[in-house]
């Protein structure tokens, strides 16, 4: 609740492109209570959903999938976990035992996923006395709580591109050629040469991270130069 609190006052501080929706509910019963009263809106609107539990002490993460493991909020939570976090545990749905259970039960099929620290049941303390503020930090919940920024920001700047002219651009014309030579100049040339390469109106912005094997983050300012230089554009639905 911590984390989830902060989580939606960082939210509310900035602009955004899409809305968000905060739900605090008790285990099980709450989220079955929530989904009967407001289903249809959320299969209408929910693009991606994160189930916050167990998020405070200061081991590794823990992922636990959709029923399929094929939603975007997968895609999203993989690609953050994998370059910023790649000692994370990954769970399948089978593996499931918190809310994802009803957000994604057959019928329901939400595009959410759970985001733990040390998963629940697979935790020593967990449901024990020793699950206390030994073993709850600050520097736990404050590294749940940069995930989730990561995994939203994420949400917020993917899109679809495609390069605007055939062949591969000219950059310097374009003052997008680095004029001095530094030991960074080959990768940031490179980087964006294969994300204008695979740019191509299939792609989303994580496919592109993914096959390139470059953070988002990376790509972010990339991509924003591009854009303003006319050479990306952004696919539109």
């Amino acid at each position: 609740m911590a984390v989830t609190t902060f989580l939606a006052r960082w939210i509310a501080r900035h602009p955004r492109k899409y809305t968000y929706r905060i739900v605090f509910v008790p285990e099980t019963i709450g989220s079955i209570v929530y989904l009967s009263e407001n289903l249809e809106v959320m299969k209408e609107n929910v693009i991606a959903g994160f189930n916050i539990s167990c998020v405070g002490d200061n081991r590794a993460y823990s992922y636990v999938a959709s029923r399929y493991g094929n939603t975007f909020a997968d895609k999203v939570a993989l690609n953050i976990l994998s370059f910023k976090h790649p000692e994370f545990t990954r769970y399948s749905y089978l593996d499931r035992g918190s809310d994802e259970r009803q957000y994604c039960s057959p019928g329901v099929d939400l595009p959410l996923v759970s985001l733990c620290r040390s998963k629940y049941g697979e935790y020593p303390e967990y449901h024990t006395s020793l699950d206390n503020l030994e073993l709850v930090t600050s520097e736990g919940l404050r590294g749940a709580y940069e995930l989730l920024k990561d995994c939203i920001n994420l949400i917020e700047r993917n899109a679809t591109y495609r390069i605007s002219c055939f062949g591969e651009p000219q950059l310097g014309k374009r003052g997008l050629y680095p004029t001095l030579s530094t030991s960074k100049t080959a990768a940031i040339v490179r980087d964006m040469m294969n994300l204008i390469a695979y740019a191509d109106g299939s792609n989303d912005l994580i496919d592109i991270s993914n096959m390139i094997k470059v953070p988002v983050w990376k790509l972010y300012p990339i991509v924003s130069n591009l854009v303003e230089a006319s050479l990306l554009l952004e696919e539109t639905n």
